[in-house]
Parts: C-alpha cells; sequence; structure tokens
C-alpha cells in the first residue's frame, strides 16, 4: 500500500493549454515560424517549412497527397484546425477515426491527425502491415498524462487491497488515456468507453461488481454517475498524490464510484456564468455541452454529449435556432460556418483550441507526408504487443455494450 504523499505534478501539457488563447473570432493561418514563437514545444522540423505561406502548404500537401493516392490514409479528429481537416479522408471522434483506419486496409500509412494516446488506439486497431504516424509528436493530452501508468499502478494495487472481500472493484477507462492504461483495464476485467458510451459502459462495470473505478476524467465519470441515478455520496475523488488517494479504507468501501482527479483542459474553462450570459442575450437559446465540462455546467445545459451528438443536434435543429455549445471552438467554428442559417457560438468568450490538437500544423503534415514520398516514415506510433493484446480485449467488450 502507498503510504506516503507524493510531490504534486502538474504536466507540462496542462501548463501549456491557454498558450493559443486570444479574443479574436477567428484563429487566423499563420506560417509555422510564426506559430513557434508561442512558448511551448514544438517538435524540430527541416527549416525548409518553417517560412511556407498558407498557399504554398495547401498546394504541396494536395500534390503530395496526390501522389501518394490509397496508400496513406488522413484522419482528421474533429478539433483539428481547418486547414487540417480539409485535407482528411474521414473526420470523427478519436474511436470513430480508428474504426475508419481499420477499414482501409490499402493503406500502409496512417495519418493520424490528432494527439498520442488517439494515434496509439489506431495502432491496436489497425492491421499489423500498417504503420501510423503523428505529424507532430509533442501533440499530446493533459487528460491523459493526469494519469501515469507508475500512479494508476499504485492506485489498482491500494484498491485492490482495501477492497478485497468487499465486493472488489472494475476498471473503466475512458478512451483518453495511453495504450498501457487501456491494457491495464483489460487485463483485470474492465472496459473502455467514449463520451458516446460512457453510461453503457458503467452499467455493464457495475453489472460485474459493486464499484468502479472511472478514470481519467473525473468530470465524465461523476456526470455519467449521476445519470445511472447515482448520488454524490457514492462518489469519491482519488488524488494521485496522497495516501489510498486522500481517503479512509472505510470511504473507499462505502463508495461506488471511484473517480481519478483527471479533467480536460478546454472543458473545465466553461461555467455557468457564461450559459446565464448567453440565455441573457438569447432568451430562447439552447445550450449543449460536452460531459466533460463540470457537474454544473453539464446540469445548467439544456442538452450534453459527445462530439458526435454536438454535430448531429446541431445540424439536425431547426432553421433559424440559437446554440451556444460548450466544447472545443474549432468544432464550433466548423458548425457555424456549415450552418449559416443558425446561429451557433461558443460558451466561452475568450477562444481558446486545445493547445496539443493545434500543433499539427499543416507544416508538418506536409513534412510526413513528403517524408513518406521518398521512403522515410517519420513519427511512427507504436504498441507493444502484450499491451496491444489487453488494450484490445478493452476495447471490444466496449463494442459488445455499444
Amino acid at each position: 500500500m502507498t503510504t506516503r504523499t507524493k510531490e504534486p505534478v502538474i504536466p507540462i501539457t496542462e501548463i501549456e493549454h491557454s498558450a493559443f488563447c486570444r479574443t479574436e473570432d477567428e484563429l487566423p493561418s499563420k506560417s509555422l515560424a510564426e506559430e513557434l514563437k508561442v512558448n511551448i514545444r514544438w517538435q524540430r522540423i527541416p527549416i525548409e517549412y518553417l517560412h511556407l505561406s498558407a498557399q504554398e502548404l495547401d498546394q504541396r500537401i494536395h500534390e503530395t497527397r496526390q501522389k501518394l493516392g490509397e496508400r496513406v490514409t488522413i484522419l482528421g479528429h474533429h478539433y483539428q484546425r481547418e486547414e487540417i481537416i480539409k485535407f482528411a479522408d474521414f473526420q470523427g471522434d478519436s474511436y470513430l477515426l480508428s474504426k475508419n483506419a481499420a477499414s482501409r486496409p490499402e493503406s500502409d500509412y496512417i495519418v493520424f491527425c490528432g494527439v498520442h494516446f488517439m494515434a496509439e488506439t489506431a495502432c491496436i486497431l489497425c492491421a499489423p502491415h500498417q504503420k501510423v504516424i503523428l505529424p507532430n509528436i509533442t501533440a499530446g493530452c493533459s487528460m491523459a498524462d493526469m494519469a501515469s501508468t507508475d500512479d494508476v499502478l499504485d492506485a489498482w494495487d491500494d484498491l485492490s487491497g482495501v477492497l478485497d472481500g468487499h465486493g472488489g472493484i472494475v476498471p473503466v477507462t475512458y478512451m483518453n488515456t495511453t495504450a498501457a492504461l487501456k491494457s491495464l483495464t483489460g487485463k483485470h476485467g474492465g472496459i473502455v468507453c467514449t463520451s458516446s458510451n460512457a453510461t453503457a459502459a458503467l452499467r455493464w462495470a457495475f453489472e460485474r461488481s459493486d464499484r468502479v473505478f472511472f478514470l481519467p476524467d473525473q468530470h465524465l465519470g461523476r456526470n455519467t454517475g449521476l445519470k445511472l441515478g447515482l448520488s454524490l455520496e457514492d462518489m469519491v475523488v482519488w488524488n494521485p498524490f496522497k495516501p489510498l488517494g486522500g481517503n479512509s479504507p472505510e470511504k473507499l468501501r462505502k463508495a461506488r464510484l471511484v473517480l481519478w482527479q483527471g479533467h480536460c483542459s478546454v472543458h473545465t474553462r466553461f461555467t455557468v456564468k457564461q450559459i446565464e450570459g448567453a440565455r441573457a442575450r438569447y432568451p430562447d437559446i439552447k445550450v449543449i455541452a460536452h460531459p466533460e465540462c463540470i457537474m454544473e455546467v453539464v446540469q445548467a445545459a439544456d442538452m450534453d454529449g459527445s462530439t458526435e451528438f454536438i454535430r448531429k443536434t446541431i445540424n439536425e435543429a431547426p432553421s433559424g435556432s440559437k446554440w451556444a455549445v460548450g466544447t472545443e471552438i474549432s468544432l464550433v467554428n466548423r458548425l457555424a460556418k456549415q450552418n449559416p442559417d443558425k446561429t451557433v457560438f461558443c460558451l466561452d468568450p475568450i477562444i481558446c483550441p486545445c493547445s496539443t490538437m493545434y500543433r499539427n500544423h499543416p507544416a508538418y503534415l506536409l513534412w510526413v507526408l513528403e517524408g513518406l514520398l521518398e521512403g522515410q516514415v517519420v513519427n511512427q506510433i507504436t504498441v507493444e504487443q502484450e499491451a496491444q493484446h489487453y488494450s484490445r480485449i478493452a476495447l471490444e467488450r466496449m463494442l459488445e455494450v455499444a
């Protein structure tokens, strides 16, 4: 059992999350050299790519893409900038994109314009001959970084010891985690979930145990638990820097849902005050939020759901309807452009794109694509065989309940 208090660690990706925040309505295209002035970690790239204009990047990406043909599939997550999304063969959330990649066995290369854990998931689900590439290796995820493998292993050992003979516990791991944690989940009888099927995954887990260990996003776990009828008294938060996560053995044995102390840097920016402001401006507004938002925001919204749910709801809404949206700005801006007959805007008046997603500048996409033309694979993402095996088990359980 871990008995000492650990020194709290804030992931560098969390510190950097506001790097691209601004007050302008748009996120204008800039050369990579201009964006490198932002004081965050960037992957080094050949100097020839630094000063290319948006037009030059567009033309060269298009030409290279045509030459590569079916040998490459480009995946674009909803939160990618517009200059990337327009080159994507598939657009979607992380799991949908990984399934899309697996459906293209003719492609030897999968270029995943997203973040590291997404590329790992694609690697797990793709065929052995396919190589998965991340354009910018520094594109990580602050939420995933809040749950280090060592900290989670310590927590699992502590929970297993405290709960032995008291009903046990089953892990439910959000997609936004490393392959190592998906593997741990599969190995210990657990399941992976997305924001679309978290309710079904939690219900599946409670059919097998008195308790669930949900990680790494405490807000998605809490919001989902409440939808299943749990009370806040049924839940405890696990702080990885305190002995027993800051809980007593008795408190853990009484709990039904143990929530890892993690969060999304983008979605925790949204507040009830922002919702009140939107309703003051537009009395007939509909507020829709992602379930990674804090509980108070989700409860104050008219509805909540995954990025796919948000897209579908707004795209299918009546002409003239008004929507205040609590999710990442690149997706909100895209929905506004795709629905000119509706009023669609972000709840947060400060424009803050996901700083790790935003690092996939078109110059990086061009760099990896031109490398493939020359027979060079840059930034290949791999997952070792045992982790692939157990991660796939956890993912397959998710498919069975989805």
